[in-house]
């Protein structure tokens, strides 16, 4: 068993590193103070050829796995750039994975090569206000008019959506009480039409710079090739990529607790009170080593996860596990930061309160702690279903 990187997942590290050094935690805590997408940071990613990191070859990817592209994400939330950083390519590197497993050859040539060029930026509209977790009871419709669907509907949460000209998109092409177990919800990959499409920001607490939107839908025309594998399989389709996401956001968590981390030990060993380093208090000491062996701990588990995926094998839990526990040991180790940092980490410009404020989204999304936890209880131990 080795845990050590290979010569090429360190090429890939440092590449990423490199990219990242021009934009730099001034850098974030500008995005942060004045909003507005980072282009010029999807940019350079695009242009270094990193957005396509897991897609297939023959469409101008990397052909990687989750594993390296979890390495990736990793990396840019620990330069400091956080989940702002990570949040602005996410998209890119999960989000298609089923028009990769289920879209047609005609459908990868059309749609892959400009994501990963970074000519098209995509959202993923599947949450929806009166639903929440609960997927099956989506509401927002999509009626076919002969070689057309009609979708009307609302969506929420979805990120990007004020940049995207792209949206993949779960609606119901089954009336509800006309399905049975997972059917009737069907999968899209259209053009962001806004004269049917009303984008509204939603104000948030973190990641400014990344906007999260409700998606009101009114007569989106969608054409039929532009479905995803069969009506009414669409479900089934989105699930395919629930745990590559999971991992990738674990990583991003582990990192941006690295980058918090490393500022507390930073400040601890070069701040003197009462003649001293602060650092030489157990009492700052005994919680940031605390939160290095937390992170360390969920790192292993994400590596697990991505390993099990990339090898083809089950991994749900092992990719629940990961989310969770690295949403808990990034938002412990940026309250240390803050902790350590005293009044200052009340201040913007130590960056510790903003990995604070971005340490809440891996631990509320994509799923709840609440339901991981049930989700364990379920299918690993063997216990009866709580919801």
């Amino acid at each position: 068993m080795d845990f050590s990187l290979t010569a090429d997942q360190e090429q890939i590290r440092d590449a990423i590193e490199k990219v990242c050094a021009p934009f730099d935690a001034d850098y974030w805590l500008r995005k942060d103070r004045e909003g507005g997408f980072p282009h010029d940071f999807h940019r350079a990613l695009a242009e270094s050829g990193w957005l396509g990191i897991a897609m297939p070859e023959e469409y101008g990817g990397a052909g990687l796995g989750i594993g390296e592209a979890a390495l990736m994400m990793h990396t840019i939330s620990a330069t400091g750039a956080g989940l702002s950083g990570a949040s602005a390519v996410h998209m890119n590197i999960f989000g298609l994975h089923p028009v990769v497993v289920f879209g047609n050859a005609e459908q990868k040539r059309r749609w892959l090569p400009p994501l990963i060029e970074g000519r098209d930026r995509a959202c993923f509209g599947v949450t929806e206000p009166n639903t929440g977790l609960n997927t099956l009871q989506l509401k927002t419709r999509a009626v076919r008019q002969g070689d057309h669907y009609v979708v009307h509907g609302q969506k929420v949460w979805i990120s990007t959506a004020q940049v995207a000209n792209k949206i993949l998109l779960l609606a119901r092409t089954t009336p509800l009480e006309e399905c049975k177990g997972t059917e009737g919800l069907s999968l899209f990959y259209t053009d962001l039409d806004r004269t049917t499409i009303e984008v509204r920001e939603i104000e948030k607490l973190g990641r400014k710079a990344v906007d999260s939107n409700q998606v009101f839908i009114d007569g989106l025309r969608i054409p039929v090739e532009d479905r995803v594998g069969e009506e009414g399989k669409g479900f089934s389709y989105i699930l395919h990529g629930l745990n590559p996401e999971r991992i990738l956001i674990a990583s991003e968590a582990v990192g941006l607790g690295r980058a918090a981390l490393g500022r507390a030990a930073n400040y601890a060993a070069e701040r003197e009170v009462f003649g001293r380093p602060i650092g030489k208090n157990q009492a700052i000491q005994h919680p940031l080593a605390k939160s290095w062996m937390e992170l360390e701990a969920a790192h292993l588990m994400v590596q697990k996860a991505a390993w099990l995926y990339d090898q083809g094998q089950p991994c749900g839990a092992e990719a629940n596990s990961a989310k969770f526990l690295a949403a808990e040991a990034c938002y412990g180790a940026c309250e240390n930061a803050i902790f350590t940092h005293g009044g200052m980490g009340y201040a913007k410009e130590y960056h510790v309160e903003r990995y604070m404020r971005e340490a809440w989204i891996p631990r509320l999304a994509p799923v709840s702690p609440q339901l991981i936890l049930c989700f364990i209880a379920e299918k690993v131990l063997g216990l009866p279903k709580s919801y």
